[in-house]
């Protein structure tokens, strides 16, 4: 008796989905609820599990598109169906790699005499189908201690550490370098290992490393902040050892294996990082589905630095923190949007969504690039939360601690490229918000004033928008608003 396979609904304006990987091989036995396929439409990513075992006959190749309801595979039930033990040696990992397969338990324990545990990627988050082998911590047959930091696995997000649920000896399976699925098992341990080789050479466990790496340009603030919250665990969340989470390693040293670096004394290759490949992509994307166009202004900074100098000793003695340029654009921003609500909101299909609160996202630059956390409810808070909210989040890029809720959510995205000297820029909307403010360094540069030509600290503002939602005259007014806001401080202080 055969099982079909058929491509399931995914909602009613999908039609069709792309084979995009199968995780096991054509005439190979599988087991029922092992991972099958990987499909993927324009929306979401779905892994199909097999819905009883038997042998696999492959219908549609990879890179196929097919609609809804088509049969892209059948399971054939026959007593070959149940996966045999294996009678000689697993394969070396670089072997096992190419079809990153899923290894049964049942069977594995079956040879060894117990029970095998399994290392599975575990799920990140709903728009997150797969992960990098970015180092493994251990070497394939090494003797591991339960707790003990075994691998290092890099999303286009968020790098994550994964510890061993048991003692026992590692059994890599997936090399550093290689890309899998979500759910993929990329190594078991043999709980079963003589004790006494276990008490002889188990080690310490000991904390894990972070590893500093290149910073990435400015443009990396298009690609976190508007994900959605992840979704509650899957299966195979639920079964993956526990983790680490932090936002560590975004591209591993060349000395760690497969990803390291080529080249021949001219030229240079080597893979890109799953975050590269990411933010390409969401560059590619923000250029291809929103009409950007960008507007430009210039503040003078004198009164904002005229306050912080008079203000700044009692500030800081009151508050702990001190009062710094971003609080003051927070709150110019806030206003503006209060003012101009049409930048706060966003275009789904056909409607177009108005929010109607304030959380403001802020580009922090770190030792491994920029990140963009978001400050929630700016509009409620004081100028010495604001303040005080930034040096948290600092602190935790600087440790690796930032999380996927740190960085999701926000209304409205705040690029301070004069950090790095930039004079003037545009920056790239980060989707589905429709407008980003990008800030530049301050220059002394002689201005009229009252009829008479005057040296001040000039700052450069630049309003990239959604022009399919923002009309011009609306963008040039909110930039208006933050001009008047910032050389008018007062009125902040008195929300006008």
């Amino acid at each position: 008796m055969a099982t079909d396979v058929k491509v399931p609904a995914s909602g009613e304006s999908i039609t069709s989905a792309n084979v995009a990987r199968w995780h096991k091989q054509n005439g190979g036995a599988v087991r029922k609820g092992e991972v099958l396929v990987t499909l993927e439409t324009d929306k979401v990513s779905t892994e199909l599990e097999a819905d009883a075992d038997g042998t696999l006959t492959i219908l549609v190749g990879e890179g196929e598109e097919v609609a809804i309801g088509t049969v892209i595979a059948r399971l054939e039930a026959s007593s070959s169906a149940v996966v045999p033990a294996p009678a000689a040696p697993a394969p070396a990992p670089a072997a096992v790699a190419a079809s990153a397969p899923v290894v049964s338990s049942a069977s594995s324990a079956a040879v060894s005499g117990g029970g095998i545990v399994e290392m599975k990627v575990p799920a990140s988050g709903e728009s997150i189908t797969s992960a990098n082998v970015a180092a493994w911590r251990k070497k394939d047959g090494d003797l591991v201690a339960k707790g003990e930091v075994l691998v290092t696995l890099e999303t286009d997000k968020v790098s994550t550490e994964l510890e061993a649920d048991a003692s026992g000896r590692l059994k890599i399976l997936v090399p550093e370098g290689e890309e899998v699925a979500i759910g993929v098992v990329i190594a078991t341990i043999d709980p079963s290992a003589p004790a006494q080789a276990q008490a002889e050479t188990l080690p310490t466990p000991k904390p894990a490393t972070v590893a500093v790496v290149k910073s990435t340009p400015a443009q990396a603030i298009a690609t976190v902040a508007a994900e959605a919250p992840a979704p509650a665990p899957t299966a195979a969340a639920v079964e993956a050892p526990r983790l680490k989470p932090d936002l560590a390693v975004l591209n591993a040293p060349a000395e760690r294996g497969a990803s390291a670096a080529v080249s021949d004394g001219r030229t240079t290759r080597k893979k890109m990082s799953m975050l590269r490949r990411k933010i390409a992509t969401h560059l590619v994307n923000a250029q291809q589905t929103a009409a950007i166009l960008t507007t430009f202004n210039e503040v003078d900074m004198t009164a904002v630095m005229d306050l912080r100098k008079q203000v700044q000793e009692d500030f800081m003695k009151k508050h702990g923190v001190k009062l710094g340029f971003m609080s003051f654009f927070i709150k110019a921003v806030v206003q503006a949007l209060k003012d101009v609500p049409s930048i706060n909101g966003r275009i789904e299909g056909t409607d177009v969504i108005e929010n109607h609160f304030y959380d403001i996202g802020v580009a922090i630059g770190t030792e491994k690039g920029l990140v963009v956390p978001v400050l929630r409810d700016a509009d409620q808070k004081s100028f010495a939360q604001i303040e005080a909210d930034i040096l948290d989040y600092a602190k935790k890029a600087k440790d690796g601690k930032i999380t996927i809720e740190d960085l999701t959510g926000g209304v409205f995205t705040i690029s301070n490229g004069g950090t790095y000297g930039s004079l003037l820029s545009t920056p790239i909307l980060n989707p589905p918000q429709s407008g980003i403010l990008g800030m530049h360094t301050i220059q002394q540069r002689p201005v009229a004033l009252n009829g008479q030509v005057v040296i001040r600290p000039m700052m450069y503002l630049a309003l990239s928008y959604d022009h399919r939602l923002v009309d011009g005259k609306e963008a040039v007014t909110f930039l208006i608003r933050i001009k008047e806001s910032l050389e008018s401080p007062h009125r902040m202080l008195l929300g006008m």
